[in-house]
């Protein structure tokens, strides 16, 4: 490839154009940026100039990305990544004042988000009396309203604990997720040979799904309810049922990952919002360092592998800044 072949492109134009493919507009890319609509507009022109291809299909609302931009997303988000990072660490994240920090974070970054995330800030730690505790959103969401957390990484409930900043992380999209091979073309009632499987109703994934169900008027028997995400993608790989669960989720299927089928969901889809709760009485720069490095992590092991995996959730599974 000629040395030339990228002069033109920019990282103003690849921030651009990632915001384009987060909110699907022009407009929703400005504010995110803090960019006027035209500016936004030149930036993405420069950028398929600099490319020769077209990034965004602008017929259709909101705005979706062309094969090439789908492509390109996943590349454009690794390199911005790791500028990110490249920053951070001239940045360095210092927490040798600190005496103490307790931090909670769901399970499902427990196998590579959370360890990465430790030895993070373990990095920098001298004095301090360091607790970790994992587990499901609401309970991570109760005791930092209960004040026996300081940070909080999580699914975001239908409020926010009080004396609480929410950190934006990750846009997480609900999926239908069905045997290997199925058809789901005739929409949920293809799936009426199969048992729904459903997450426990206390966790707030399990209540929003329900509540998805319901609003579109589907009542599937109880016959399964679970709180072991593993359990239930063995249950859909081997057969035995279907789901509605979240890229994030999914990708924890592990060794069953081979035996299941992703869907986007029939009608309106609806997504869960990944948040770092920091407790009001910290101040300062360390609760957005956390969530900084928190999104790497997040790219790294899932949105960037999820989308290679599923390109036709370029703009729902996206990080949230």
């Amino acid at each position: 490839m000629p040395g030339s072949a990228l002069k033109g492109v920019s990282i103003r134009g690849l921030e651009v154009f990632e915001a384009l493919a987060r909110t699907g507009s022009v407009a929703g890319a400005a504010e995110r940026l803090a960019m006027s609509a035209p500016a936004v507009s030149q930036q993405l022109k420069n950028l398929d100039a600099a490319l020769g291809v077209e990034l965004i299909d602008h017929s259709r609302r909101p705005m979706t990305l062309t094969p090439a931009g789908r492509l390109f997303l996943r590349r454009a988000e690794a390199a911005l990544s790791a500028l990110r990072m490249g920053q951070r660490d001239v940045v360095a994240l210092d927490l040798s004042d600190l005496s103490s920090l307790r931090m909670g974070v769901i399970e499902d970054f427990e196998n590579e988000v959370t360890p990465n995330l430790a030895s993070h800030l373990a990095e920098t730690m001298q004095n301090c009396a360091f607790r970790l505790q994992t587990g499901a959103s609401h309970a991570m969401q109760a005791l930092i309203a209960a004040r026996e957390l300081d940070i909080a990484i999580c699914a975001a409930g239908p409020s926010v604990p009080p004396n609480t900043v929410t950190h934006p992380l990750l846009r997480d999209p609900y999926i239908l997720a069905a045997p290997r091979g199925t058809d789901v073309s005739g929409g949920l009632t293809a799936l009426s040979d199969l048992p729904f499987l459903r997450r426990d109703m206390n966790q707030i994934m399990g209540k929003q799904i329900e509540e998805y169900l319901a609003t579109h008027g589907w009542t599937p028997p109880q016959r399964f309810e679970m709180d072991s995400n593993q359990s239930i993608s063995a249950l859909v790989a081997g057969g035995k049922g279907w789901t509605i669960t979240t890229p994030l989720s999914l990708l924890r299927a592990g060794r069953f990952a081979d035996g299941i089928d992703a869907f986007p969901l029939p009608q309106d889809g609806i997504a869960r919002q990944i948040v770092l709760y920091a407790s009001g009485d910290w101040s300062g720069d360390i609760p957005g360092q956390i969530a900084s490095i928190a999104r790497e992590l997040i790219a790294t092991h899932f949105t960037t592998p999820g989308l290679d995996a599923m390109p036709w959730l370029a703009s729902e599974f996206v990080l949230l800044d």
